[in-house]
């Protein structure tokens, strides 16, 4: 099962998961639309050969029923726009934290059914020292920060109090089709791809070690099939950063726009709360789950951007929403 399915990266993995055979529930957000997310795109036939169930992870009855008679959750259901945790942190508390509880909840009382929590490393806040290690002391320099590191304590506390069987995989910025507008690639790649010669950004200077979701979505393959420790942490990432500023001169690179920055004071966080560098050491991740990512940011940048044009052009002439 996929909680958060029918998202960005849960989307991806769905995708991965039926091509390795797998038999797949996807548990997604109800909304009135009867709309499954992301989950849309893969088509109607596709669709059929899941078991999508319409839930809300902040409903423990929902939950309980969805993970009945399954193996592996992957939970990937989460708010994740950190300028919105700013504006609404109860909403973060109640998804982030009252979810993850229902999840664990679920899975102990199922029995025998593994969980893969899904983390993030905002959690870090600005490092004490990089390359960031699994070790590194934690720091919530937002409401969601704040939120995910309760989430993935509720997780340790789990399997330390009930040996229940959760490991937390903690990926880095992941970044490629289907990424919400509102991240800072599509951003930057949609305002290129509408011809924008002024693109609006916050400050250039924070730096981030960025993932392409295809590799992202491998991590999680593996740490769902690698029988680890309960309680066991791992986290995903290239090694290497890039700052903003960078960022956006590859994406007008790969696009072949030539365009400036105009400093949008609403995407620039408060002075305390910005993460100024994040950068992983991934040594761990090939130790135990022989993983490392393989798609460059230059290659990652332009696949992003050649799924992103046809939308943007349809977006321009009115003919698309998401």
């Amino acid at each position: 099962m996929v909680t958060g399915a029918d998202g960005f990266i849960g989307s991806h993995l769905v995708e991965r998961l039926m091509a390795e055979g797998a038999d797949v529930r996807a548990f997604c957000v109800y909304n009135s639309n009867g709309s499954y997310g992301w989950l849309d795109e893969l088509g109607t036939d596709r669709i059929a050969d899941i078991d999508v169930q319409l839930g809300d992870i902040r409903d423990g009855r929902s939950v309980r029923r969805a993970v009945t008679d399954v193996d592996v959750v992957f939970h990937l259901a989460a708010l994740i726009a950190i300028p919105y945790s700013y504006q609404a942190p109860e909403s973060f508390v109640d998804t982030n934290i009252t979810g993850t509880l229902n999840v664990l909840e679920a899975v102990r009382d199922a029995g025998g059914v593994r969980m893969v929590n899904t983390s993030t490393s905002e959690v870090y806040g600005t490092p004490e020292s990089v390359p960031i290690r699994e070790t590194h002391p934690l720091r919530g320099q937002s409401p969601y920060a704040a939120s995910k590191i309760a989430a993935d304590q509720l997780c340790e506390a789990y399997a330390r109090s009930f040996e229940a069987p959760v490991v937390t995989l903690r990926p880095f910025n992941t970044y490629g089709p289907r990424q919400s507008m509102r991240a800072v690639i599509p951003t930057i790649l949609g305002q290129l791809l509408a011809g924008a010669t002024s693109v609006r950004l916050g400050s250039l200077a924070p730096r981030r070690d960025l993932t392409f979701v295809t590799d992202t979505v491998d991590g999680f393959v593996r740490m769902g099939c690698t029988d680890l420790p309960p309680g066991s942490l791992v986290q995903l990432g290239t090694g290497q950063t890039a700052s903003i500023g960078e960022l956006f001169q590859l994406c007008c690179e790969v696009t072949g726009v030539a365009a400036e920055v105009v400093t949008d004071r609403e995407r620039v966080r408060p002075d305390a709360s910005e993460v100024q560098v994040l950068l992983s050491e991934p040594s761990l991740a090939k130790e135990k789950l022989d993983w490392q990512a393989t798609k460059s940011l230059a290659d990652g940048l332009a696949e992003t951007a050649r799924w992103l044009a046809p939308r943007v052009d349809a977006a321009r002439a009115g003919r698309y929403h998401r």
